[in-house]
């Protein structure tokens, strides 16, 4: 759902196997998509990130809940409010991560870590499967 032309993020809050909440990374609710999605200073400036946006449509059902991530770990900013939400795991891709995040989401797992929430990757097949199924 995501219209960042470069990364597209999804996120979904899950507790006991039922979906509590799903976000991606884009503007804020009612804001336009426009040009400044091709100026990466002002999107991020702007972008409400995936997992931020679970969080805020999952409100007070977010403790507990297992956050699945498409593409990228959290990055330290969103760490913060997963932990303050009480999150009890975070999954996501094992995708290559950009150079220039390196260092932030390596805090980012460091801190989740701290705070006791266990966060794991997993590798994705091709929509084809392994092929020894």
């Amino acid at each position: 759902m995501s219209k960042d032309p470069s990364t597209k993020v999804g996120a979904v809050l899950a507790h006991a196997n039922e979906i509590v909440s799903m976000g991606f990374n884009g503007f804020p609710r009612g804001v336009k998509d426009d040009d400044r999605l091709l100026d990466r200073g002002k999107k991020y400036q702007l972008i409400v990130h995936a997992e931020m946006n679970a969080l805020l449509r999952a409100g007070t059902r977010a403790k507990n809940a297992k956050l699945y991530l498409y593409q990228l770990p959290p990055c330290c900013a969103c760490a913060k409010h997963l932990v303050s939400a009480g999150i009890s795991e975070v999954v996501f891709c094992n995708c290559p991560v950009p150079d220039r995040w390196v260092s932030d989401i390596t805090d980012s797992l460091c801190l989740l870590s701290e705070a006791g929430i266990y966060s794991r990757s997993i590798t994705l097949w091709d929509l084809d499967g392994p092929e020894d199924q």
